[in-house]
């Protein structure tokens, strides 16, 4: 029997023949509201320290960076994540200055707060910026201390939440560290603080622009002790409940593009947002790529950020925030 072309009942083209046709059926949306942009923050009031690995992202002495924040909150942009640059010589193996109410750090979120109130600021909450160790934990013998760890995180939570900043943002990966910083937050008073937990965080070959950023890399071995084995899926779903039932307001998992399907998995797991943090590797990837002329930046960086909105993510930090925002708008 000759097949007939003429005799198909279902044409799926049909609906994608026009732009107007394409958007009306389209099943995922992205909006400026759903990004969060990454900073990294200088001890300076000015100036501006390009990064090479991490083509048009910079380090920010933090009056410019609020400047910086201001146009990004105006074009749409809600949320910033925030991440200190701090001095080598402020680091020390248990990560003293985390903890010190008196650092400067707190007096520039303070300030942050002040210039952008409507803004949500979310502070990152792990010791390996300020550890000469570059470990997200305490180190004693070449180990990752975990429940000596949880006492520091907790009270480096409530320095930030004093502050008046909206989310602190556990990314250390610590067993319990979600309830020993909603513990302390709540015995304070600051019951309306959030936390977004990186709930499955990878140990990653994608980070490695990050820790150039913010001097943190491991100074020792790596950190698949705490971090998770990328060739788990199930265990995601296990610490991301975990983290929940400790009082995580959202979930994160990190990094992105490789882990589409844990995203999904986490949507389907929990009763709260999902967070994915597009890393430094991925952005560095397309800017790169772009720049050898393999392919359009645009194009490229509007399909992975819908890409993680198909796969269930709510939020989206992306160093892409601003380009991506700017695009949406025009």
């Amino acid at each position: 029997m000759t097949f007939n072309p003429r005799q198909l009942a279902r044409r799926p083209r049909r609906n994608r023949r026009s732009v107007s046709l394409r958007e009306m059926v389209a099943e995922t949306d992205l909006r400026c509201s759903n990004l969060v942009w990454p900073l990294f923050i200088l001890p300076t009031e000015s100036g501006r320290q390009e990064i090479a690995t991490l083509p048009g992202q910079s380090r920010w002495g933090w009056r410019d960076a609020i400047e910086e924040m201001k146009l990004a909150f105006d074009l749409g942009i809600p949320g910033f994540a925030l991440f200190p640059v701090i001095p080598e010589d402020e680091k020390d193996p248990v990560a003293s200055q985390a903890t010190n109410a008196k650092h400067p750090y707190l007096r520039i979120l303070r300030e942050m707060r002040r210039a952008l109130p409507g803004a949500v600021l979310v502070t990152d909450i792990a010791l390996d910026p300020f550890s000469s160790e570059g470990h997200d934990g305490l180190v004693k013998d070449g180990r990752i201390l975990n429940d000596e760890t949880l006492e520091v995180l907790a009270r480096m939570a409530l320095l930030h939440a004093e502050t008046g900043i909206d989310m602190v943002a556990p990314s250390d990966m610590m067993d319990g560290r979600v309830a020993a910083i909603r513990q302390t937050l709540d015995q304070a008073g600051f019951m309306e603080t959030g936390i977004l937990a990186y709930a499955a965080k990878y140990a990653s070959s994608f980070y490695g622009p990050f820790r150039d950023a913010l001097g943190s890399a491991p100074r020792f071995g790596d950190k698949k002790t705490y971090q998770m084995d990328f060739r788990n899926g199930r265990e995601a779903g296990l610490e991301a409940r975990l983290d929940v039932e400790e009082g995580a307001d959202i979930v994160m998992v990190k990094p992105g593009l490789p882990y589409l399907d844990i995203v999904a998995r986490l949507k389907a797991a929990v009763q709260v947002p999902v967070a994915v943090y597009n890393v430094s590797g991925e952005y560095a990837m397309i800017k790169l790529a772009a720049k050898a002329g393999a392919l359009n930046e645009k194009n490229a960086v509007m399909e992975t950020l819908t890409a993680f909105r198909r796969a269930g993510a709510d939020i989206i930090f992306t160093y892409h925030a601003l380009d991506a925002a700017n695009w949406l708008k025009n």
